[in-house]
């Protein structure tokens, strides 16, 4: 397939005489990293936010020379006002990655991979403007419209065969599980609920630091893996576990009504709310009405879809001594409203190269830091507080950051 194949040729795009004030209302009015600046109908240069913001604020360099103008928020303020002003010649970027139509996918892919941006100008042997291409067109054009889907199988249950293959559970809860209990603990929670609870792994480990947990999915497979390795637990820790599988709504009501947290982990309320929108009410007539506390992990779709062209991450697991392991790859695709598609392929390794073994794709909400927190404020909750962490990483150490954040962590109290 070429660069002709899936490209978009209606390109937002700006002159050399567009101001930088009308160029910032197009890159962070409409989500986008850049856009392609011409002279006439020829491409002359490229506009990142970040060219935009590095304009705006002093460079290191800069405070170091003159720490005290640098500071000087006044002046900053005038700064701002006169980079506003300029024309966009004056700061876009001269040094450009194009392709032509008839450019390889695969070639233009690697280009974005190599030079690290999520989209490229396409241009005709003129230099002229006629379309651009990102990396979430040259995924769905070819991963996800040629690969075979399970389009028989609902996604969890197909996901549910491959999850704990794919994530590093130890890694994992040895950055999440300690940040819970300390919050757990200050917070005095006895009972908890893991909401899309999966293969069991939060939900057992919650239990294993005293918990008593409640562990709800709705695959039935899901739970099945789960439940075979509550068999393996010693009794007094299996008696600390229940898990519930079926609709959450109608599950929910078999739970004692005096549960103290519950937890929503790995995108689950995305991917919840998407099939039972008003979930959030149905879990708070079951929670304790003098303190409760819910936490939610949810993918930063503003790192993964504005800036990494839809890829969300790519996890290799190689086993050197048996020459075996797996991988995948996730991504979102096609969003369209509040809504956006996910994607996950597995490959295994087998003598010595990648081979394919399967894929397949849900649609999910779209869900940015402030479209969660009035989601959640219009659910009765009045204290938010918002942490940002790596795949692996702290739950609660550090600030969200819209740019490096894998995943937006939110504390809600009532």
């Amino acid at each position: 397939m070429k660069v002709s194949d899936v490209m978009n040729r209606e390109v937002d795009y700006v002159t050399v005489n567009t101001a930088i004030k009308d160029v910032a209302r197009i890159i962070f009015g409409r989500g986008i990293n850049g856009v392609p600046v011409v002279d006439g109908l020829k491409l002359v240069g490229f506009i990142t936010e970040r060219d935009i913001i590095a304009q705006l604020f002093p460079s290191v360099s800069e405070f170091i020379e003159d720490p005290v103008h640098a500071s000087d928020f006044e002046s900053m303020e005038k700064k701002t006002a006169d980079v506003l002003s300029l024309p966009a010649e004056k700061i876009m970027s001269k040094n450009l990655q194009t392709v032509t139509e008839d450019t390889p996918l695969l070639k233009a892919q690697s280009l974005m991979f190599v030079h690290k941006i999520g989209r490229l100008p396409v241009v005709d042997s003129q230099d002229k403007l006629i379309g651009i291409v990102s990396k979430g067109d040259i995924f769905e054009a070819v991963i996800q419209k040629r690969l075979p889907l399970h389009e028989e199988e609902g996604f969890y249950d197909w996901l549910a065969r491959y999850y704990d293959l794919v994530i590093d559970w130890k890694k994992r809860l040895a950055g999440e599980i300690p940040d819970l209990l300390t919050l757990f603990r200050r917070e005095k929670v006895v009972k908890v609920i893991d909401i899309a609870s999966s293969t069991g792994e939060h939900t057992i480990a919650l239990a294993q630091k005293g918990f008593e947990v409640f562990g709800l999915e709705v695959s039935g497979i899901m739970t099945d893996f789960a439940e075979k390795k509550k068999e393996k637990l010693p009794k007094h820790l299996q008696e600390k576990i229940t898990f519930l599988r079926g609709p959450y709504k109608k599950i929910v009501n078999l739970i004692p009504s005096d549960i103290d947290a519950v937890i929503f982990m790995g995108n689950a309320l995305p991917h919840v709310s998407f099939t039972e929108k008003n979930i959030l009410s149905g879990i708070k007539n079951v929670m304790n009405q003098k303190r409760s506390l819910f936490i939610f992990q949810i993918a930063n779709f503003h790192r993964f879809y504005n800036e990494q062209g839809g890829m969300r991450d790519f996890i290799q697991r190689y086993n050197p001594s048996k020459k075996e392991g797996n991988l995948s790859i996730s991504f979102y695709s096609n969003k369209r409203g509040k809504m956006i598609t996910y994607t996950r392929m597995i490959f295994d390794y087998n003598k010595g190269k990648w081979i394919f073994r399967t894929a397949n794709s849900l649609p999910t909400l779209h869900m940015d830091k402030d479209q969660v927190s009035s989601v959640l404020r219009k659910a009765g909750f009045r204290h938010l507080e918002f942490y940002g962490s790596e795949m692996y990483g702290q739950l609660f150490t550090y600030p969200f950051n819209e740019s490096k954040s894998y995943w937006l962590n939110i504390v809600g109290k009532r």
